[in-house]
């Protein structure tokens, strides 16, 4: 009864509410914690200091998202591993919390050692190290001073799940020196009770991209549709195959598949379909802008990448794939060797990525054997027949709505070859053209001269 009390209490629709009353009492937890350490490390009184009589805030009836993710990822009977959790979120929370830790030492004149932390270029609070953690749960105690680095460790949840890491340190410096950083899609959900959908920037290229088109509006080659249902069916239950069929002990986890065609034909709308379709995120990652951009830095932000994708289940769009992927030549210069190091780099996470990855490419032959042999398929997106254009052009005109008697969709579809998308665009001249007239109809003269305008676009002529 007394859980059904309090999560009637806390308006459900109000997350950051909940929240904030969740990590005041965190927060009032881990002052008690903090303090308790510093009395024993100063206080040498013969009391005993026990951090650990301290017992964290229940979270068994806390409707709030910050305790539901801790009881998602088993940390909630954690004390550690809150206590290093709370460390990484104060500077963001509540910064004053630290300022204790910016006791100066008398003998030496600055600050203690063994409290860690950094000062921050702007921020005028303490930033907390692996040393700050290693204080507060471990003091003086060697082999506890042990434990909190295993908290750090690549198979820890604090890893897995992309709660927080330890930054880069310089080289040669202690692992622990490095500062606490908690993940910003942990603590949008801990704070606005948000997720963080990140966007493109110079250090995640990748860019979320959605679709307001269904199935219908695809139109594709049954045989092509029964490779693109291959990765549906992966998408709805890839590890339940994996295990059913024991192909997790000699198979690679995820699904790499190659879209290649001409532009237009499909390819980036079947790849938000499916995301759309197994609701969740297509992030398309442009190769192109990656090679020519960020050289030098290129594993540093598809690192950036994987991390959050390998947690949430994006599926992974890699567009202009033969600008990485393409032909290799022989090259001694260091600008070759830079590259071919890129592209290893690049094939490994794919290849380790669990979920889907999709690359696209308008010719297959554009893209070397050796890359092309580790996709589970290879999807051709030809140029739409006659049949499947007239298909197209009723799509785009459902019921003839919106067009005038004198067009003529089955002479359109016959005499001029064109992609979905080229067929986009010229509905798109030919509509705005009717505007500009105060027509409420398309004329069969708008479509011909749309169409002409897409064919010089194209460098073709009709």
């Amino acid at each position: 009864m007394g859980g059904v009390g309090m999560t009637a209490s806390l308006d459900p629709v109000d997350p950051l509410g909940a929240n904030a009353a969740s990590l005041s009492r965190e927060i009032d937890w881990f002052g008690a914690v903090l303090e308790t350490r510093l009395h024993a490390y100063f206080m040498h009184d013969g009391v005993p200091h026990d951090i650990y009589v301290h017992t964290p805030p229940d979270l068994t009836d806390d409707p709030s998202p910050f305790a539901r993710a801790l009881v998602e990822h088993a940390l909630a009977d954690d004390f550690d591993a809150r206590i290093v959790l709370m460390l990484a979120m104060l500077p963001h929370v509540r910064p004053q919390a630290l300022d204790l830790l910016f006791t100066q030492n008398k003998n030496t004149e600055r600050q203690f050692t063994e409290f860690g932390g950094w000062r921050a270029q702007h921020h005028n609070g303490l930033l907390p190290t692996g040393e700050t953690a290693a204080f507060v749960l471990a003091g003086d105690d060697l082999s506890r001073r042990f434990d909190v680095m295993a908290l750090f460790d690549a198979d820890h949840v604090f890893a897995r799940a992309s709660i927080l890491r330890l930054e880069r340190r310089a080289d040669g410096e202690p692992a622990l020196a490095a500062a606490l950083h908690i993940e910003r899609d942990f603590l949008e959900r801990s704070t606005s009770g948000r997720e963080h959908k990140p966007d493109y920037s110079a250090g995640f290229p990748a860019k979320r991209i959605t679709t307001q088109h269904d199935w219908t509006d695809l139109v594709l080659t049954p045989d092509v549709i029964e490779e693109i249902d291959q990765i549906r069916q992966w998408l709805d239950d890839g590890e339940g195959i994996m295990q059913r069929w024991q192909l997790d002990r000699i198979v690679k986890p995820g699904f790499r598949a190659l879209f290649y065609g001409p532009p237009g034909t499909g390819k980036t709308l079947t790849a938000t379909l499916l995301g759309k379709a197994a609701g969740v995120d297509v992030y398309r990652i442009d190769l192109s802008k990656i090679v020519s951009k960020y050289i030098g830095e290129t594993e540093k932000n598809m690192a950036n990448v994987f991390d959050q994708a390998q947690n949430k289940h994006w599926i992974l769009f890699f567009d202009e794939a033969d600008a990485l992927f393409g032909k290799r030549t022989e090259g001694s210069t260091a600008n070759d060797r830079h590259a071919n190091q890129e592209v290893a780099y690049l094939l490994q996470r794919i290849e380790d990525y669990p979920g889907v990855v999709l690359l696209a490419s308008n010719l297959k032959d554009n893209i070397d054997e050796a890359f092309a042999r580790r996709f589970q398929s290879a999807i051709h997106f030809p140029m739409p027949d006659e049949i499947q254009r007239l298909q197209l052009w009723r799509n785009l005109f459902p019921a003839r709505r919106g067009l005038s008697d004198d067009v003529d969709l089955p002479a359109l579809a016959a005499q001029h070859v064109l992609s979905g998308g080229a067929l986009l665009n010229v509905v798109r001249h030919a509509v705005m053209w009717a505007e500009r007239d105060g027509r409420q109809v398309v004329k069969q003269g708008d479509l011909l001269r749309a169409i002409r305008r897409e064919h010089i676009k194209e460098g073709r002529t009709i």
